[in-house]
């Protein structure tokens, strides 16, 4: 038996009829690249908020990461202007941190009710407000918070792509049979 064929037995043996796990490997490895290039070569900049972002927005199952990506894109906007609005309002202080963050999570919660990806809102919320602390002044605060959320919304945008470009190279298999139900025809 080739070292080939012994390799394709031990991944088949491995995943079990389950490739979900290799699916979202590949994505995550192709998505990453991609964002690596995009930002840190051609934009000079730090890519780790679009990979993070990313991650969270890929799924091998292309309406789960659309549903995934929908509830991401929202919950940061809704973050976002919470964040600008008391960092406009109040200016940068410590003590807005958890006021933006609690903020952003009542209106997410009770008021746009978008659930899938809700805990996004306060870290979005808290990014923007750290950017404002970070450079001490109320417009270069909002200025690379901004930047921050533009970097993870391009992350979710590339993990919801490229999960959909994956799936029609590589189509998951149907998902194995599972186990026979007692008393079933």
């Amino acid at each position: 038996m080739s070292e080939r064929r012994r390799a394709l037995d031990w991944i088949e043996r491995a995943v079990r009829g389950d490739w979900n796990g290799l699916h979202l490997a590949a994505n995550i490895c192709v998505a990453t690249t991609l964002l690596w290039l995009l930002l840190s070569t051609w934009a000079d900049l730090n890519p780790i908020w679009a990979i993070s972002s990313m991650v969270a927005a890929s799924d091998p199952v292309v309406k789960q990461a659309a549903k995934t990506f929908r509830g991401r894109i929202v919950n940061s906007l809704v973050g976002s202007a919470v964040g600008m609005l008391v960092l406009l309002v109040e200016g940068p202080s410590a003590w807005q941190l958890p006021i933006a963050m609690s903020a952003a999570v009542i209106v997410s919660s009770y008021i746009v009710r978008q659930p899938t990806m809700f805990r996004q809102a306060p870290i979005t919320a808290a990014i923007v407000i750290a950017a404002g602390l970070e450079k001490h002044s109320k417009l270069s605060g909002v200025e690379l918070g901004v930047r921050r959320v533009g970097e993870v919304l391009l992350g979710c945008l590339v993990g919801v792509l490229v999960s959909w470009v994956m799936a029609r190279l590589w189509p998951l298999p149907p998902p194995p049979p599972g186990p026979a139900e007692p008393g079933g025809a």
